[in-house]
């Protein structure tokens, strides 16, 4: 039994011996198979690379060979236009070497012409002086047999021709220089009123005057009493905390505030409607409104100044300049609302600037700060005139050389050095002179027209003056034996002249000088 175990395993051993062989010889073979194919597969590689290769490099020299030959193109494309730019420029430079020499032919001819000229010009100038010379001596024995036949030297004769024709030069120049006024007010005075009107007719704007007083309305009587308060105690804080005296008489459902300043009474205005609406009235509660309003009032203040700004257009205005066109709300001049005649002054401003073709812009920033020294903040400004006052604020606040002069010469304070300050003012002119743009007080009004006729009256020959068309125009009636129609120009260029220095007024001032012959007879 042990054999037959050896033996199986003896067999088994020598069976795995013999597949190992065997393997081993399989795997030779496979292994060889696999070379000869790699080989083969390599060389295959090889021989396409070498193919690929050869094309490529086919492919290069020719894309080489292209661009060698469109460089080449470009190369005599470069040195055929300067070639060509050369030769142009060899011709221009022909072209100016002969007309140089011609030109230079020319001066040399027109040389000699001049200095031939020259000669004869000395030639001329040397018989001219020998005639002067006979002239002179004999004009020289004319004079003297002259004095010895009128018994009279020469600077005697000369005085009495020099006051006869005195009189009839002054004649002539009068009658040139109104002719010469004539002449140009057809043409200049056209165009200026066709300026001015244009501007007006499309500048539309309401007048409001503005009293100092203003009327505060309340539903009931009964409410006097608690306005009034105990022995009047309310009444008086109110008065004392805004600075405006408040009137509470028998008009019914009504009180007045009246104060000069309009800020103040819109704060006493606003703070009693406060007040009646809340319906406690008392000392410390009117102290505290008063307060919260004021600030509204100055928060308002701003707002206006820059709803203004927007609405004419004007851009990169300092904040104390906005604050002071806002303040101009509660302004008046002459009873015309300063905001509201300063905006229709820069309108004025702005369209007369675009009709002359100048900055309209500008004009309008010119037009609406032209009366900022009409709000001063402290009483040392007020003794400054408004328009040096607007200036020195402008220029602080860093505004234009145009715009300052502007308005620092509205009103002549200063000389006017840019073509805005004559607009300004002329615009200013037009906006306060308007009927209804302004209240004037009865007597002085009177008194200018009054004025007015007595200018007339101090020249002689006036029979009668009338001051008509409230002060615009001046006619005047003189006596035709005294007065002829020469010194009838004369009068009204006078008596213009002497109201443009003597009185103020706005606008302007006609002056008609009215001369009449008449000649009556009576049938029988």
């Amino acid at each position: 039994m042990d054999n037959s175990i050896i033996l199986i395993i003896g067999g088994v051993l020598l069976g795995i011996i013999v597949g190992f062989i065997i393997a081993k010889a399989l795997e030779r073979n496979n292994a060889s198979k696999l070379i000869k194919s790699a080989k083969k597969s390599a060389a295959a590689i090889i021989k396409e690379a070498n193919s690929e290769g050869e094309s490529i490099k086919k492919d290069k020299i020719l894309q080489a060979k292209e661009k060698f030959i469109e460089l080449k193109s470009e190369h005599e494309k470069v040195i055929n236009a300067r070639d060509k730019k050369m030769a142009e420029a060899e011709k221009r430079t022909r072209d100016k070497e002969s007309q140089v020499s011609s030109e230079l032919s020319k001066n040399l001819k027109l040389n000699q012409s001049l200095e031939d000229k020259i000669k004869d010009y000395n030639h001329r100038f040397d018989i001219l002086e020998k005639k002067q010379e006979e002239i002179d001596r004999l004009h020289k024995s004319q004079i003297e047999q002259l004095e010895v036949i009128s018994s009279l030297s020469a600077e005697e004769a000369k005085a009495q021709l020099v006051e006869s024709l005195k009189g009839e030069a002054k004649s002539d120049a009068m009658a040139y220089v109104q002719s010469t006024l004539e002449e140009a007010k057809l043409t200049a005075q056209q165009e200026a009123k066709k300026v001015i009107i244009n501007t007006i007719q499309r500048i539309g704007t309401e007048e409001a005057v503005d009293n100092c007083v203003s009327v505060f309305n309340i539903e009931s009587d009964d409410v006097k009493g608690r306005i009034i308060g105990r022995e009047g105690r309310n009444i008086r804080a109110i008065e004392a905390a805004t600075g405006v005296e408040i009137i509470v008489d028998d008009t019914p459902e009504a009180i007045i505030l009246s104060c000069f300043d309009s800020v103040r009474r819109e704060i006493a205005r606003l703070s009693l409607h406060k007040l009646v609406t809340d319906g406690r009235i008392h000392p410390a509660r009117i102290e505290e409104v008063v307060k919260k309003t004021t600030k509204q009032i100055e928060q308002e203040i701003i707002e206006v100044g820059k709803r203004t700004i927007i609405d004419l257009g004007i851009h990169n205005l300092h904040p104390e300049l906005i604050k002071v066109v806002g303040r101009m709300k509660y302004r008046s001049s002459y009873g015309q609302n300063l905001l509201q005649h300063s905006r229709e002054v820069a309108k004025l401003c702005g369209v007369m600037a675009a009709e002359l073709g100048l900055n309209p812009k500008l004009a309008k920033r010119a037009g609406l700060l032209h009366d900022i020294g009409k709000v001063p903040d402290a009483e040392a400004d007020m003794e400054t005139p408004h328009a040096i006052l607007g200036m020195q604020w402008a220029e602080k606040y860093g505004e234009k050389e145009d715009v300052c002069n502007a308005i620092g010469a509205h009103h002549d304070e200063i000389e006017m050095t840019s073509l805005l300050s004559p607009i300004v003012q002329v615009c200013d002119a037009i906006s306060g002179a308007r009927p209804g743009a302004r209240r004037q007080v009865l007597d002085s009004y009177i008194q200018r027209l009054k004025d007015l006729e007595d200018i007339a009256f101090g020249f002689g020959g006036v029979k009668k003056a009338y001051a008509i068309q409230a002060g615009r125009e001046l006619r005047v009636i003189v006596e035709s034996e005294k007065v002829s129609d020469q010194n009838a120009a004369d009068l009204s260029f006078n008596i213009s002249q002497k109201i443009q220095t003597d009185m103020t007024y706005p606008g302007q001032v006609k002056v008609t000088v009215i001369r009449e012959t008449r000649a009556v007879n009576i049938a029988k």
